[in-house]
């Protein structure tokens, strides 16, 4: 079976060599780099094995995309806190969402009352509206990708519909089929002013466990990169609904 492998990072400017990536189902880290094939030059290698392969990296590679240490202990933060960082970003806060659903969506009363008419009303005043739209009038950006199936889930569906009210406090949600977002992965996270990442981590029965916060520039990176590349595939809510 082949792996799965993730793309960590590279410091070259031009080809992409060479550059790490990690395998999803094992963790080990994949060295892309140019081979080391001269026969004197692997008789001084250490425990050099039959089918194994050397390559030379630049050590700031490693330095700059080498795993950090993996007993290193999440950095969890509670709803309160959480919520005070739409408060204080400064420029951007940006939301990948990847579920079918949400156990927070289930549990709303505009979930229910969409179940019922197939149009989910919207309460302004909620507090979330009300600080979204004063962060957005004052030249902040807040966007969401939503992966999306086909046919959609109830919830996708909802949140939808939904969608309109975001765009109305000045919200940019766009659409991204779940076939055209290989490669992004499967956590849910936002990211704030491309330096803070709070991912969010869910149960089976899509309920919040916990939610860290990421600050280690080699992985605030790589949200960074998911980021881009889920907007630059993802297409805009007219754009989608137009479609179908």
């Amino acid at each position: 079976m082949a792996r799965q492998l993730r793309f960590t990072g590279t410091d070259s400017k031009v080809d992409g060599c060479p550059a790490l990536h990690t395998d999803e189902g094992t963790g080990e880290i994949i060295v892309q780099g140019t081979p080391i094939t001269d026969p004197a030059d692997l008789a001084q290698l250490r425990h050099f094995g039959e089918g194994e392969a050397a390559v030379a990296v630049p050590a700031e590679l490693l330095v700059n995309w080498g795993p950090a240490k993996t007993d290193q202990k999440p950095d969890l933060v509670d709803r309160p806190t959480f919520r005070r960082l739409f408060e204080t970003f400064q420029h951007t806060a940006w939301r990948l969402e990847t579920r079918r659903g949400y156990a927070s969506d289930r549990e709303d009363p505009e979930f229910q009352e969409f179940l019922r008419t197939g149009s989910a009303p919207c309460d302004f005043t909620e507090p979330w509206f009300g600080n979204i739209k004063a962060q957005t009038q004052a030249g902040k950006t807040v966007g969401r990708v939503r992966v999306a199936d086909h046919p959609m889930t109830v919830e996708q569906s909802f949140l939808l519909d939904y969608a309109r009210h975001n765009a109305a406090v000045g919200e940019d949600i766009r659409y991204l089929r779940r076939e055209d977002a290989k490669g992004l992965g499967d956590e849910d996270f936002w990211i704030f002013d491309s330096r803070l990442v709070a991912v969010i981590r869910f149960d089976e029965a899509d309920t919040i466990t916990g939610i860290e916060l990421v600050t280690e520039p080699a992985r605030v990176v790589r949200y960074a990169m998911i980021r881009d590349a889920a907007t630059h595939h993802a297409v805009s809510y007219d754009e989608f609904t137009a479609t179908g």
